[in-house]
């Protein structure tokens, strides 16, 4: 039994530059997957590549003349590294002129794990680009031919590989509760994405979007999606597993762009998903050290920058943190680095 305990929350910190989004929905991709709606996302369901270069052309220098940045530019939505030439090359050039005004600080892109290879992405540091986010959303191979992908769990490891041998820093997406899914099979993804070591990872449970072919096999009874409850079950125990091997992980769910949200007809999206997530599983770190006390606690000292998620989306952890001892009136948070459970 101790007297009290200090610990430290185990995600990394997050990087301050902001993002610059720039999409490009369906560009490059050589066909759809069954539970793709980028349409439904951004608004869009074609895409004119010399119209979005002109017009981020336009929108830097605008930015660059009123003093703002810098920015981390990012080309989602889309697969980068299969965009027709010159448009890599081009988009590229672009982001370097404006790193040389100091405008941009980075820049990332999007792609399939079976549209990289040694010399492309080689060529592709070589023009300025700082990181890939790899679309993996399973290793699984069972998963990845029901869902259309096109490939299998070697390739998307492959790919990881390949970006960080060309010197690239790794980003990868995991789209758990696929066709195909099985109890387990997000864990053992995020297991495997963890051993790759990426910076960082984005966590997209699998939702059915009107218009999708996913929303075919659905209505006729051929998928289930998750609930919400165990989506924020699975993705709250991934985290720990990511952080551990310090890996960030910059969104948990879709966010809700365009006209996504009127479109979906089933699936574990809810606007404060990730506030929920990373509240849950805080609550499991907090109660592990309640745990390792030995005894009730009398106060916890947080700090205030996890004050948003500790209680979870609308207060729907206080009842549990009441359970292992922890009342309103017993948590403060201020301006400290570490928790302090006494």
């Amino acid at each position: 039994m101790s007297d009290r305990i200090t610990f430290t929350h185990p995600e990394p910190l997050p990087h301050a530059t902001r993002v610059w989004p720039v999409f490009l929905p369906f560009a490059g991709c050589p066909y759809r997957c069954v539970f793709c709606a980028q349409d439904k996302q951004t608004g869009q369901d074609e895409v004119d590549l010399e119209i979005i270069f002109q017009t981020l052309e336009q929108e830097l220098d605008q930015a660059l003349a009123r003093g703002r940045g810098p920015y981390e530019l990012a080309f989602y939505g889309g697969t980068f590294t299969a965009l027709p030439s010159p448009w890599p090359e081009k988009f590229l050039g672009l982001a370097m002129r404006f790193r040389e005004r100091g405008l941009v600080m980075h820049v990332r892109c999007s792609t399939r794990p079976d549209c990289v290879d040694d010399s492309g992405l080689s060529m592709l540091r070589a023009q300025g680009l700082d990181m890939v986010e790899l679309g993996i959303q399973s290793f699984d191979d069972a998963a990845l031919r029901r869902s259309g992908r096109g490939y299998a769990g070697d390739t998307a490891r492959r790919a990881c590989e390949l970006v960080k041998n060309a010197g690239l820093g790794l980003g990868v997406q995991l789209l758990p509760g696929l066709p195909g899914d099985r109890p387990g099979i997000f864990a053992e993804d995020v297991r495997i994405a963890a051993d790759m070591e990426p910076e960082t990872a984005r966590l997209y449970p699998c939702i059915v979007v009107r218009g999708t072919p996913l929303a075919t096999m659905w209505e006729r009874g051929e998928y289930e999606s998750w609930s919400l409850d165990r989506a924020r079950e699975e993705l709250a125990a991934a985290l720990p597993v990511l952080w551990d091997k310090n890996v960030r992980v910059i969104r948990l769910g879709l966010a809700p762009e365009g006209t996504l949200e009127e479109n979906i007809l089933a699936g574990p999206w809810h606007p404060a998903l990730g506030q929920s997530v990373r509240g849950t599983a805080l609550f499991e770190i907090v109660r592990q050290q309640v745990a390792e006390l030995g005894r009730v606690p009398a106060s916890l000292s947080a700090p205030r920058r996890y004050s948003g998620e500790f209680y979870g989306h609308g207060r729907e952890l206080a009842s549990q943190y009441f359970e292992i001892g922890l009342s309103e009136q017993s948590v403060r948070f201020g301006d400290v680095a570490e928790f302090v459970l006494g």
